[in-house]
């Protein structure tokens, strides 16, 4: 993302798992707020942890004061293994917070896909330690079975969707969000990769993570 990117060697189940890290954006001497750990769109559709809307998730996170990390699933990139359906996906997921964030407060972010499979990696971690915030955008709910927001963590997720979003309909997403009564941010507009709205999409992602909750 930056000159400042560390490039990282994480391990998974399948093997090794590429991955790379932002640090945060401090100021006066301020520690981070934690770790986030962000999720990219379908693997065998081009998605990777340098996808545009992916870099600016991490881009928000950093800004507000979380040290970033992407990664690669499983056969992208330099990692290690094969597409498995969201199964083994998860478990990539849940390796990266096991090595970068073994403790302390960590955020979820995911998009499309990756939000899909954030999905159940909050579900999963929710009562196992904090996580401070999440972040879904563009949430592949036509396409795969996304996991219900802990109620608990409701005030703290943010859920983003492109009104005109041709690849997952707004419909699908509302019809997941409904039963949880769990509010939906629509970007006016917008599509599934949201182009010319990234900042747009960044600063809703900023009120987000500054609003105190």
């Amino acid at each position: 993302m930056n000159a400042q990117t560390e490039r990282l060697a994480l391990h998974g189940a399948a093997g090794a798992i590429e991955a790379a890290r932002d640090a945060a954006s401090l100021h006066d001497g301020a520690a981070p707020r934690g770790v986030a750990v962000i999720a990219h769109p379908h693997p065998l559709f081009g998605g990777t942890m340098d996808n545009k809307v992916v870099q600016t998730l991490a881009r928000a996170f950093t800004q507000c004061g979380w040290t970033t990390v992407r990664f690669n699933f499983r056969g992208v990139g330099a990692s290690a293994g094969a597409h498995d359906e969201g199964r083994g996906e998860l478990q990539d997921l849940l390796a990266v917070v096991q090595q970068v964030a073994p403790e302390g407060p960590i955020a979820l972010a995911g998009f499309s896909f990756g939000a899909f499979v954030t999905s159940h990696a909050l579900a999963a971690l929710w009562s196992e330690r904090e996580v401070a915030q999440a972040v879904l955008v563009g949430t592949a709910a036509s396409r795969f079975t996304v996991a219900p927001v802990p109620p608990e963590a409701h005030l703290r997720t943010l859920v983003l969707h492109g009104e005109r979003d041709d690849t997952v309909p707004l419909s699908a997403v509302l019809d997941w969000a409904r039963p949880q009564i769990l509010p939906v941010t629509v970007v006016p507009g917008g599509g599934h990769f949201f182009h010319g709205q990234l900042t747009l999409l960044k600063n809703l992602v900023v009120r987000h993570l500054q609003s105190g909750v």
